[in-house]
């Protein structure tokens, strides 16, 4: 059994990316034909082709390496019909692409060119894609804690301490010289669900902690429903040393790491932990401090890389928030789709992880260096400023720009792609990130 929800977390992934790639595409391909431009191909996928239907004038299929897609525009680049071919090898490289580009013009249909567009209507096209991943994962994130919840402190208390002991006591029992908690003098049980404290409504856990921590020695009217009855009690939190914790129950760290304990009022509840569903601002707002985490991640991807090779020799332990390849993405969803946990907790991990992969390719796509849209996106833009400087100064309009002549850069940096997939591939199969311990 753990095997099958291994494999069914690892196909969970596999369609979410396919669907994910496919929607990115979608995203170049819908404006482009709006615009008039002709598509040649559909194609989600490399290498081989799978299965293909040309529907009108594009070949929509799939090829068998699951490592992206891509949509085949007639005219990316000016044509260079009647030019001399030209010699070396950079030249020659030059020289190819022109030729595969002047094959992509169809007879008859030179006006439907990628680089005739206006300069706003090619970077919508160039934009479509990313901005689609980016819809998709504010969708799934919305979908993840506004339908599902976050995983947090619900009001129902689950149990209340017999006694109050320091906060950095390993004692499992209580002693007789330790005080009874304040819950525990005022009559909270296991299963009451807090109404209000102080008079103010509470919703969850946090709120309750908030107030009870900001209430040293002054008694609190505490108001919990018990058997579908309200009951007020008398709350008297005293003040002590504890770890402070975020919503979620996790400890707050300090720079150095080290867990933030301060001196707070204490009651001694402990809540039942639930899904607790958040305002429709949370997707959006959880999909924003995605992407501020992937562009750090992205800034500081060569250093990344080198601690994962440094990881992959010496068998340290992999950076959880590092880089990862397709494989690694499988992997971890294959292992939480296995974990023993309640099947709503696994799923919503799985959401989490490919609103993060919907995330990545957002921001990834946007780095501004060809092969990659935000590569497409600056070429078109540096020719809206060559024709503005041009018409400001009352000149001649300028030649398209052809984006052809940085060949030798797009060759450089789709190497040092390649590398770094094979890099995080292997790191990938043979030291993993293990989140699960």
């Amino acid at each position: 059994m753990e095997i099958l929800l291994y494999v069914g977390g690892i196909l969970f992934m596999l369609i979410g990316l396919g669907l994910s790639i496919g929607l990115h595409e979608v995203g170049h391909l819908v404006p482009a034909k709006l615009f008039g431009v002709r598509v040649g191909q559909y194609m989600i996928g490399f290498g081989p082709r799978l299965w293909s239907k040309r529907i009108g004038e594009t070949e929509y299929g799939f090829k068998l390496l699951p490592l992206g897609g891509f949509i085949s525009m007639s005219g990316m680049y000016p044509s260079s019909k009647g030019e001399r071919p030209a010699s070396g090898v950079f030249r020659t490289l030059i020289q190819d692409a022109r030729s595969a580009n002047d094959e992509t013009i169809a007879e008859g249909a030179e006006d439907r060119v990628f680089y005739k567009l206006p300069v706003w209507k090619r970077v919508i096209v160039m934009l479509g894609g990313p901005l689609m991943n980016l819809v998709l994962a504010v969708v799934i994130f919305t979908v993840l804690v506004c339908g599902i919840g976050v995983q947090q402190g619900t009001t129902t208390i689950s149990a209340v301490n017999e006694c109050v002991v320091p906060a950095s006591s390993t004692a499992t029992e209580c002693a007789p010289e330790d005080p009874e908690s304040p819950a525990a003098e005022a009559g909270v049980r296991p299963g009451d669900v807090l109404v209000s404290i102080d008079g103010q409504p509470v919703s969850t856990f946090e709120q309750a902690t908030t107030i009870v921590q900001a209430s040293p020695g002054e008694t609190l009217e505490l108001v919990v429903r018990r058997d579908g009855a309200e009951q007020t009690l008398s709350l008297t939190p005293i003040a002590a040393e504890r770890t402070i914790t975020d919503a979620s129950g996790r400890p707050v760290l300090d720079d150095q790491g080290d867990p933030v304990v301060r001196e707070v009022g204490y009651a001694g509840m402990i809540s039942q932990m639930g899904f607790v569903q958040q305002p429709l601002s949370a997707g959006p707002e959880m999909a924003a401090e995605n992407v501020a985490r992937v562009a750090s991640l992205i800034v500081t991807l060569p250093v990344r890389l080198w601690d994962v090779g440094v990881s992959l020799v010496t068998g340290g332990e992999r950076d959880p928030n590092g880089p990862l390849s397709v494989v690694g993405v499988g992997r971890l969803a294959g292992e939480v789709a296995a974990t023993d946990a309640p099947i709503l907790n696994r799923f919503a991990v799985l959401l989490g992880l490919l609103g993060s992969l919907n995330v990545a390719l957002f921001v990834f796509n946007l780095i501004p260096l060809l092969p990659l849209d935000g590569g497409h996106i600056v070429v078109a833009l540096w020719e809206g400023v060559k024709r503005a400087w041009a018409k400001l100064f009352r000149r001649p309009p300028p030649a398209p720009v052809d984006a052809t002549r940085l060949v030798p850069l797009t060759v450089v940096v789709a190497v040092l792609l390649i590398g770094m997939g094979a890099l995080l591939l292997v790191a990938d199969l043979f030291n993993p990130v293990k989140l699960l311990g």
